[in-house]
């Protein structure tokens, strides 16, 4: 080993000791059967309570036979970016089916949430222009707005006032920076379902604020699409904001049970993205095979199983937020505050020795000190599987999330 391969090996360790010290070191685990409330790992059963399949579609006979059927017809891979030969059936099929589902002229898939993301704000953001978001939206959402190179704002989580500053403040520097036919604009950025709090933003009142500031507004509907309204189709559709929304965003890998991300609107926004949007010009095309279940779960969710599915989904989640002796309860994310990172770790691995599965969430994807077991309900869950998860949890000295959440 040469002497810069030693000085780039001792940089790595001690970079990776800094991490351990800080109780911040990951490994991967290896799990060895499919998503389900019951998932085998190191030749041990454990109690799912970890993943974002909300509804249990991840493991659905008609995805996977959607799934087969597109391997059959169209190959493993897609062979190419969506621009030059990728541009397969199933990839037009899911966004039609996209953009009926959410009630909009025409909608985009993408290989994940985080491209979706990337590709959209920095396609329509740029140094003359403002990105205003909530503390706690996604890491993908700050990414894109550095990497656009638009003035960030952030304003207090969920806080209305806070907002108005910011866009009065927008406001103000867009009169005072006027530059003739160059006109600057201000993209509000937040979640419905906050990923982390589980807790809901108040979307109508930032609908308002929007209109009152000539904002346009970005809805993460990530972790809410699937779940609300008659349909599934998400917060956004249940309040009848879509035609108030300028970009709903999502993900095809929770609620719907696939892979992928979507930006959903008006056609000449889906237009521009197909033209402008990085993340979707110079990437191979996602396989047809997962663009397919995409279809198969959002046509499930839509159907009468999906409300079904639904309708036990929110029974489980009271339940289980009744047994914790919390209010009713929003989302199906319910955190479990810890603090510490060595608490947080040291709780997991007490569940992990019952046979729980709810690995500890810590910097940086929530703040250093709010370390938390984020508890996730499936409507595959039992009730019993529930029960004895807060059996367990209150048997441990954690605090519950403040319930002070954001109602419908």
């Amino acid at each position: 080993m040469d002497m810069n391969s030693r000085n780039f090996s001792g940089e790595m360790a001690a970079r990776l000791e800094s991490l351990r010290k800080e109780n911040l070191f990951r490994e991967l685990r290896t799990f060895d059967s499919p998503q389900s409330p019951y998932i085998q790992a190191g030749g041990r059963t454990f109690l799912n309570c970890s993943s974002n399949d909300y509804l249990g579609l991840a493991s659905h006979p008609a995805l996977r036979e959607a799934a087969i059927r597109a391997i059959e017809r169209y190959g493993a891979g897609s062979g190419a970016s969506r621009l030059i030969c990728g541009s397969l059936a199933p990839h037009h099929d899911l966004e039609a089916a996209i953009s009926s589902f959410k009630g909009t002229e025409a909608a985009l898939s993408f290989s994940s949430g985080y491209a979706a993301v990337m590709g959209t704000i920095c396609a329509l953001m740029g140094r003359d222009d403002i990105i205003v978001v909530d503390k706690l939206v996604h890491a993908c959402v700050v990414d894109a707005a550095r990497l656009s190179g638009a003035k960030l704002r952030i304003f207090d989580h969920n806080d209305l006032d806070d907002l108005k500053k910011v866009l009065e403040w927008a406001s103000n520097r867009k009169t005072s920076e006027s530059r003739g036919d160059t006109a600057s604009q201000t993209l509000i950025v937040t979640e419905s379902v906050f990923s982390m709090d589980g807790d809901l933003a108040p979307l109508k009142e930032i609908v308002r604020l929007k209109d009152e500031y000539g904002a346009w507004l970005m809805v993460d509907e990530a972790h809410s699409t699937g779940l609300y309204s008659e349909t599934g189709a998400g917060i956004v559709g249940m309040l009848g904001l879509g035609n108030k929304v300028e970009i709903q965003m999502g993900t095809l890998s929770k609620a719907v049970g696939a892979s992928g991300g979507y930006i959903s609107g008006i056609k000449s926004l889906i237009d521009l993205l197909i033209s402008r949007a990085r993340t979707f010009i110079f990437t191979t095309a996602p396989m047809p095979s997962a663009a397919a279940a995409a279809i198969a779960g959002i046509g499930l969710i839509r159907g009468q199983e999906g409300k079904a599915l639904r309708q036990t989904l929110w029974k489980r989640v009271e339940e289980f937020s009744s047994e914790l002796g919390l209010k009713k309860w929003p989302s199906a994310i319910i955190p479990i505050m810890i603090g510490e990172e060595a608490r947080a770790l040291g709780k997991a691995a007490e569940l992990r020795e019952q046979g729980v599965l709810i690995p500890a969430v810590r910097y940086p994807t929530v703040a250093h000190g709010q370390a938390r077991l984020r508890v996730t309900v499936s409507a595959a869950h039992s009730t019993e599987d529930l029960r004895r998860v807060a059996r367990l949890l209150r048997d441990t000295p954690t605090h519950l999330v403040a319930d002070e959440v954001t109602r419908l």
